[in-house]
């Protein structure tokens, strides 16, 4: 006659540590030393850990910490494409495509990076293309403005201080903070050649029930997108993003 025996109760999990581990880097913890005084774990058991989730692409070491790796990003944009706030926001975006000329793309956050889940291609013959998946920096750009102007005072602290120019024009420091302020006042952002050449956007906030939930952009070559020209675009962007506001009940 077999016996059978009910397990003794363990303590938290490795898919548990592993959240809570993924919780601190979201909440900024970047070195080992941070990521154990943020979880309470051992630094042994943080090592271990930090390294396979490494190995399998879920973090990335680069600046000095650790950061949302390329799969987790990829992760990300699969799951949003799911869910029903890609599929609510679409004819929004057609419109605003359709009456701009000039493609459209809606983003969400993802750790530092910002991934598009939804892009309408411009029909010009000289346009810019952003890919659905493609993971952007949140530092350089005016959809990544609009994210830092509305992140935590402590959050857009820390992302300031680590932002690098990627061109000449990429706004950095206390410029950078300057245009951060204006932006959440004015409601929208705009950037040209800001994080590449040659290519300017509008974009602005998409709120739903539990504060921003994506941005809204409208992007082209900074010859029609440029610093002043771009401002014309932001009343049809703003609208836009309050369509989609409407359908998700904010």
């Amino acid at each position: 006659m077999s016996v059978s025996k009910t397990p003794a109760r363990a303590g938290p999990g490795v898919l548990q540590k592993t959240s809570v581990i993924l919780d601190a880097i979201e909440q900024g913890a970047r070195t080992h030393t941070q990521i154990v005084e943020a979880t309470g774990y051992t630094r042994p058991t943080v090592h271990r850990l930090v390294k396979e989730l490494e190995r399998r692409e879920f973090l990335a070491f680069y600046g000095g910490g650790f950061h949302f790796g390329p799969r987790l990003l990829r992760l990300a944009a699969t799951a949003m494409r799911e869910l029903p706030l890609r599929d609510l926001a679409r004819p929004a975006l057609e419109r605003l495509a359709s009456a701009t000329g000039e493609g459209v793309q809606l983003y969400i956050r993802s750790g530092d990076r910002r991934v598009c889940v939804d892009s309408v291609q411009s029909k010009s013959e000289l346009r810019t293309i952003v890919e659905v998946g493609a993971s952007l920096p949140l530092t350089a750009g005016s959809a990544g403005k609009v994210f830092m102007a509305w992140a935590t005072d402590l959050d857009r602290a820390r992302l300031a201080a680590a932002a690098t120019a990627l061109t000449e024009r990429t706004p950095v420091g206390e410029e950078l903070e300057r245009q951060l302020t204006y932006v959440k006042r004015r409601g929208w952002a705009t950037s040209s050649g800001e994080r590449e050449s040659g290519v300017g956007s509008v974009s602005a906030p998409v709120f739903g029930p539990n504060g921003l939930a994506a941005v809204v952009s409208v992007s082209g070559p900074a010859s029609r997108l440029g610093r002043i020209s771009a401002k014309q675009y932001a009343p049809s962007v703003a609208a836009a993003a309050g369509k989609i506001e409407r359908v998700l009940g904010a």
